[in-house]
């Protein structure tokens, strides 16, 4: 049999709610609830965590009108719209500037490339181990346009597919295509620039 809701103590109150406490008694319910409008199980759980900590930094001035629950959800309904605002701000930020013809010049038919990237000359796990290389990568993706940074790292380090970012962005596979092939050109001249040279040199 599940508990009903707590009142949120008011600020006289010697005892305070924490996350870990918010989380075991309404986070199921929560994130069915964020999932439902976002259906995305990571956004989903970030908007939820984002809730609790909101709900944790405001506790003291909530008057324990409603019931937790009622006030959370309150809450998650502004974090799932600061979500969606977001997505169209970077919706109108990843406009497309690619045609037809950069993507009938870079790439043949199923996303391949026609002059593929060669290697950068380095083993990368001999590479990547070197501290003073992310100092270097986190520079060049830094120096990156915004949109093609944007796109790179949710490609690359969130590891979302093509047709994920086609969807997030709402662009075609041949604007991804085009943007990612145009993003990894310019970082790998920013660090055959700025690392691969310098090592070459000192070696």
């Amino acid at each position: 049999m599940s508990r009903s809701p707590v009142p949120l103590p008011g600020p006289s109150s010697q005892h305070k709610l924490n996350v870990e406490q918010l989380m075991e008694e309404h986070g199921d319910y929560l994130y069915s609830f964020a999932l439902m409008r976002l259906r995305d199980a990571g956004h989903a759980e970030e908007v939820v965590q984002e809730t609790l900590l909101s709900a944790i930094q405001g506790q003291a001035s909530f008057r324990g009108d409603s019931a937790v629950r009622t006030w959370l959800t309150g809450i998650l309904k502004n974090k799932v719209l600061d979500h969606f605002r977001s997505l169209s701000r970077e919706r109108a930020l990843f406009q497309p500037d690619t045609s037809a013809a950069d993507s009938t010049e870079l790439f043949v038919d199923g996303g391949h490339w026609r002059n593929p990237p060669g290697s950068w000359g380095e083993e990368p796990d001999s590479t990547l181990a070197r501290s003073e290389f992310y100092d270097v990568l986190q520079k060049c993706l830094v120096a990156l346009p915004e949109r093609l940074r944007g796109i790179f790292i949710m490609r690359e380090i969130d590891g979302l597919s093509t047709g994920e970012l086609c969807e997030a962005l709402g662009i075609t596979t041949s604007n991804v295509w085009v943007m990612l092939y145009r993003a990894r050109m310019k970082l790998r001249g920013c660090l055959e620039i700025n690392w691969f040279n310098d090592a070459a040199d000192q070696g």
